[in-house]
């Protein structure tokens, strides 16, 4: 039988996971003859041999494929045979338009792991061990296709040995791009403050050093120095001497796969305190990095989703329950400090090297803390520090040393947040490990940007039907976090080859995000996209929706810009990709003050009594916590309508009622009041309905939607806090209530339209206790119901919405508005 020759190209995530040594061993074992490359559109090989075998070749390429691949399409074609003997693995071919993905990082494996704490291995304790199957991917790459000259190991000559590894098909890292041993790979150095303590072994850092650290010679050999700055006799072992050092007290900037850390031993309070007083963090939760889940289990409950999680490739900070019954390993238990007043702690696994060595693997006495606090390396607001030099000037009065190397990380990559919710996993920042892996989109979309919000920003790339979100960007309140945002919007053009023809930006005309996607819209148009819509249709493309019937959307969020002007934030719209209709809202209360009332929930609870026509009772905890003359003033400032923006939002109800409660009073990060809250809920006893915790719905004027009034429900908290109620008992009813109030307004919704479908979005649906139970109640009404997995409900997943409205108009309407009035 005459031999066929087919040209084979394969698109996905197939650069950067093994997919070239894969496709020399499947070809190989089928006596086939031809050559393998990567290019700009994927991995293109061309086989010859027997017919049957060419055919098993291409049909093996998508299930058979490395664990770190996706496979997106393959395409064969047959082509004239050359009759040639032998496969190859030839150069990367340059040029063409990009259609290959780039891989996630990915957390060290245990291959690898066991080499590092082996000490006959050639790797034993080497900082930067590395497969076809693990290591840094997405934060390394400087261009495509994929190969170590564009990557930032491309100043890393491989040694003799690594070199051999490298081209040796039988050798777990053929090909592997960020291969390298100690001997000619990045190494690590522990510096210390000027000033700071010198007694482990380590000088402190001079001030040239400060100035900067240099980049890895590309030109230098394998026998050189990497490192020149570094004295090996002065500080032979950094880990040893960071390890002591965070024993100690001390507090470190790590660097890791996407930027660094500030660690301490979350065990020792008073480190603890010490960095969240440096890091101007108020008292938001830390996430904590164990040593293994012996160290957590004794700690917080752990499901077969949370182990999954904390132990597979993407290692993403998972929000675990707390035990009651909490025994420490070792009577080792964090310190009250790391998450005070949450329901949850943030555990993660070690998913670099480095951590795996910080935290004792290969360590003949295990010395050091097993559990620390590993936050992001920055002051609150401001995004990740990714370069050496701007460490050592950034962290300089957060950190007391530094743990540093000199592999350049070239994409910033915070570290991913989940949890579980019913059973399923819940996102609550999609960056390390997910980024920048595509989501698959139920509709055409034309190349386009949509930049997201100014909270929790994330932006996203989309053309047909693909949609890139990058890694989380931060908070858009400064000017390095905008700059950064463009920064990484030009490095994901890079690597998706999406070149947008408009952009998509929410409609708060103050939004900086909004501002930054105007000025850099160069001709192209602009659509505004309704706050609240755009969480909608981010669940319903999300959830696979084509967008041909309306969904309920019930969005609860803390803020968002109406198309009245007020701030909007207890929605409940009938929704598609086109449009929307507000079909209901929560009742406007005015927001005094803006942000103030935010960061004091107490304002908000006094602003919702007055609303409600409720006496502010001086033995409500709400009233003591005014500052003397404060309650004559904000009075007077209600009363007035100064500086009072209406507002519908379900978050601020949650302040109130948090307030109200005695619960917290003062927020010192975003939706603080509304976790504890939350938290206080989790610790009440079975609680029965309670009739008097109920909003009322009023009759909609003309073409003017339902409103939910809470006022019948604030008198009951108010009523139940005077009497003496527990806070808990107050917490678990409100969290019923609101459920409560989502079952009728839905039933009311599909009893006039038809509509059986419910997404539930916006970050007030991170609440677990609040989400379980509206997807119960939903579903036994005989509900569709939609919610975020892999995509978040707060602002993080607000720019895949933005992107599908912003691709589909309805009869010449601008997108992300009314497309029809209620009748």
């Amino acid at each position: 039988m005459a031999a066929r020759r087919s040209r084979v190209v394969v698109r996905g995530v197939v650069q950067g996971v093994g997919f070239r040594p894969f496709v020399y061993a499947l070809a190989t074992g089928l006596r086939l003859s031809g050559h393998v490359t990567n290019t700009a559109d994927g991995v293109v090989a061309e086989v010859e041999g027997d017919p049957s075998d060419v055919a098993s070749f291409c049909a093996r390429l998508a299930p058979d494929a490395p664990p770190l691949a996706r496979v997106e399409s393959v395409e064969a074609a047959e082509v004239t045979a050359s009759g040639g003997s032998g496969f190859t693995i030839v150069p990367s071919r340059q040029g063409g338009a990009v259609r290959t993905l780039v891989p996630p990082d990915t957390a060290t494996c245990d291959d690898c792991v066991a080499e590092l704490a082996d000490p006959t291995d050639r790797r034993y304790l080497h900082p930067f061990i590395t497969c076809t199957n693990c290591g840094p991917r997405f934060t390394i790459v400087t261009g495509l296709p994929y190969d170590r000259a564009h990557t930032t190991m491309a100043g890393f000559p491989m040694c003799p040995d690594c070199a051999r590894e490298y081209a040796d098909p039988a050798d777990r890292r053929f090909h592997a791009q960020p291969v390298a041993c100690p001997r000619c790979g990045p190494r690590l150095r522990l510096v210390t403050a000027p000033g700071g303590p010198v007694a482990f072994g380590v000088e402190a850092l001079d001030s040239d050093r400060a100035r900067a650290t240099p980049d890895p010679d590309p030109d230098r050999g394998p026998d050189s120095d990497p490192c020149p700055d570094a004295d090996p006799d002065r500080d032979p072992d950094p880990v040893a001497a960071a390890r002591r050092m965070l024993a100690s007290g001390a507090i470190l900037a790590v660097k890791g796969l996407g930027g660094y850390h500030l660690a301490c031993d979350a065990t020792n309070p008073d480190a603890v305190a010490e960095l969240r007083h440096r890091k101007a963090r108020g008292d938001k939760p830390f996430a904590m990095m164990a040593a293994d889940l012996a160290d957590i289990e004794p700690l917080a409950h752990l499901g077969p989703l949370e182990r999954e999680l904390l132990t597979g490739a993407v290692r993403p900070v998972v929000l675990l329950r707390r035990r009651d019954d909490a025994r420490p390993r070792g009577g080792a238990a964090p310190a009250q400090g790391v998450a005070p007043g949450s329901p949850d702690l943030g555990f993660m696994l070690p998913y670099t090297p480095v951590h795996h060595l910080l935290l004792g693997v290969g360590a003949p006495d295990r010395e050091g803390p097993r559990l620390l606090v590993m936050t992001s390396g920055n002051l609150a607001g401001e995004p990740i520090v990714i370069d050496d030099a701007e460490a050592l000037t950034r962290l300089a009065g957060l950190a007391d040393a530094w743990l540093l190397h000199d592999r350049p990380i070239h994409v910033p990559c915070d570290d991913s947040v989940v949890r579980v919710c019913d059973g399923e996993q819940l996102t609550l920042r999609r960056s390390r490990g997910y980024a920048p892996l595509p989501v698959a989109l139920p509709v055409e979309v034309g190349p386009a940007l949509a930049v997201g919000g100014d909270l929790k920003n994330a932006f996203c790339l989309g053309d047909g039907r693909q949609a890139w979100l990058s890694a989380h960007i931060g908070d858009m309140d400064d000017l390095a976090t905008q700059l950064a945002l463009a920064s990484a919007e030009r490095q994901l053009e890079s690597v998706t080859g999406v070149r947008p023809r408009l952009l998509a930006a929410d409609r708060h005309p103050a939004y900086r995000s909004t501002r930054w996607a105007r000025e850099h819209a160069a001709g192209r148009p602009v659509v505004p996209v309704q706050h609240h819509h755009a969480h909608v249709a981010a669940a319903m493309a999300e959830n696979g929706l084509d967008g041909t019937r309306p969904v309920i959307g019930v969005a609860f969020d803390g803020t968002g810009y109406g198309l009245d002007g007020a701030v909007w934030g207890g929605e409940f719209l009938l929704a598609d990709y086109a449009g929307f209709t507000r079909f209901a809202h929560l009742a406007y209360v005015p927001l005094p003050g803006g942000d103030a009332a935010v960061r004091r929930p107490y304002r908000m609870a006094l602003a919702h009594l007055r609303a409600a026509g409720l006496t502010a009772d001086r033995a409500l905890p709400c009233v003591r916590a005014c500052a003397p003359g404060e309650l004559p003033l904000l009075e007077q400032q209600l009363a007035r309508e100064l500086n009072c923006v209406p507002t519908s939002s379900m978050g601020r109800l949650f302040d109130a009622v948090s307030s109200l409660a005695g619960i917290c009073h003062h927020a010192g990060y975003e939706a603080q009041a509304a976790i504890e809250l939350e938290a206080a809920a989790l610790r009440a006893p079975t609680v029965a309905e309670d009739g008097r915790y109920a909003f009322r719905l009023g009759p909609p004027r003309a073409g003017a939607p339902l409103t939910a009034d809470p006022a019948p429900l604030l008198a009951a908290v108010a009523a139940d806090v005077l009497d003496g109620t527990p806070a808990a008992v107050v917490a678990a009813r409100f969290h019923r209530a609101v459920a409560r109030l989502v079952r009728e307004v839905c039933a009311a919704a599909r009893g006039e339209t038809g509509v059986e479908t419910v997404a539930l979005t916006g970050g007030v649906f991170a609440n677990t206790v609040l989400s379980s139970a509206c997807a119960e109640g939903l579903r036994e009404d005989g509900f569709t119901v939609l919610r975020h997995r892999r995509i978040p409900p707060n602002d993080g997943g607000l720019a895949l919405g933005q992107l599908v409205v912003a691709a589909r108009t309805t009869d010449g309407a601008t997108p992300g508005t009314p497309r029809r009035e209620r009748k």
